[in-house]
């Protein structure tokens, strides 16, 4: 039995953990989800609530908050159910995406602990909890060491062929809607680009022809279901992706995709060998993520493109390099399998 610890705060970390599930089970591993805000009580789920709201609505309050973002209290009694769900089901090997599991992994006495950095730097969850654990490192990019030493594959299929593709941009702000992609947006159309927009809410969507607009489910939460998110078209009803989130569908579709560089994000390019154009990062950890994709020639920064005239022999050349670089990714999920 595997189990993989996620938190429903950033989909950049859950959806990785959902996605390393089912390539584990395509290999017959016995695995679980544990998402941690089920161990939260409503009042605090509310409370989270409303501060995605407050980030999407304004970035300054996202950047503050995040500088003085606490460690989570778990309560007691969530604890010890969760400790006897792993004690019933003689849990052995554990997956970690957020730090604040760590407490509990501790108090279980857990030896066999990987932690999978999604980002390529050590991220706010992992700096702000203590450990006396010693758990293996595993990670999907290293900023200090300018690799990719492990990846988990979003999908099977090939990338979209660069002839292929609609000339469409996908602009989105991570799961949480946050950062300066709807400002570009309006600056994307304005240079005649076609644009698929994830909204976050329905004020976010224009009546502008040149915009396509999709959205996640506002009244679905990643500790409701193991499922993947709830997407698609404004007023088109919501479907779950099989196998993958539906948000990777339109990547794989664009010549490239502008947001924040979340380490989610840049998984997505990768698999994708969709291009990232690179806006202002949601803190110091997304900030080494642009740099090391940069360096790696996968992305540029926006303000670089711009100043090329929005140049799309530049984008195809990042495409061309994320296509030789899938070519020599280590699979994890096909090491933990075993």
């Amino acid at each position: 039995m595997i189990e993989i610890l996620t938190s429903g705060v950033a989909l950049g970390v859950h959806v990785p953990g959902l996605l390393l599930a089912d390539r584990l089970r395509e290999r017959g591993a016995d695995v679980h989800v544990s998402v941690l805000e089920r161990m939260l009580p409503e009042e605090t789920l509310a409370t989270t609530t409303k501060m995605k709201w407050a980030f999407h609505r304004d970035f300054r309050v996202a950047l503050v908050g995040q500088r003085v973002a606490r460690e989570v209290e778990i309560p007691r009694q969530a604890q010890e159910a969760m400790l006897a769900s792993w004690r019933s089901r003689d849990v052995r090997r554990f997956v970690v995406f957020s730090g604040f599991w760590l407490p509990i992994l501790e108090r279980y006495g857990a030896t066999e602990v990987d932690v999978c950095h999604v980002d390529s730097v050590v991220s706010p969850s992992f700096q702000k909890v203590k450990t006396s654990l010693s758990p293996r490192a595993i990670w999907l990019a290293n900023a200090d060491e300018g690799t990719l030493p492990y990846s988990i594959p979003v999908t099977h299929s090939p990338p979209i062929p660069w002839e292929s593709r609609a000339r469409r941009l996908l602009v989105h702000g991570g799961g949480w809607g946050m950062g300066t992609y709807r400002e570009r947006a309006v600056e994307l159309r304005s240079h005649g680009f076609s644009l698929d927009v994830v909204a976050y809410e329905e004020r976010d969507v224009s009546a502008d022809p040149g915009i396509r607009h999709f959205m996640i489910d506002p009244a679905w939460h990643p500790w409701h279901d193991d499922g993947y998110p709830p997407f698609g078209e404004v007023n088109s009803g919501f479907t779950r992706g099989k196998g993958h989130h539906g948000s990777f569908d339109l990547t794989r579709t664009a010549v490239a995709t502008v947001s924040k560089p979340g380490g989610g994000t840049l998984l997505d390019s990768l698999w994708s060998a969709t291009p990232a154009v690179l806006l202002e990062p949601f803190g110091a950890h997304e900030k080494r993520n642009a740099e090391l994709w940069e360096r790696l020639g996968f992305g540029i920064p926006f303000d670089k493109w711009r100043d090329s005239g929005f140049d799309m022999a530049m984008v195809e050349k990042l495409h061309n390099a994320l296509l030789v670089a899938r070519e020599s990714l280590v699979d994890y999920s096909a090491e933990l399998a075993g």
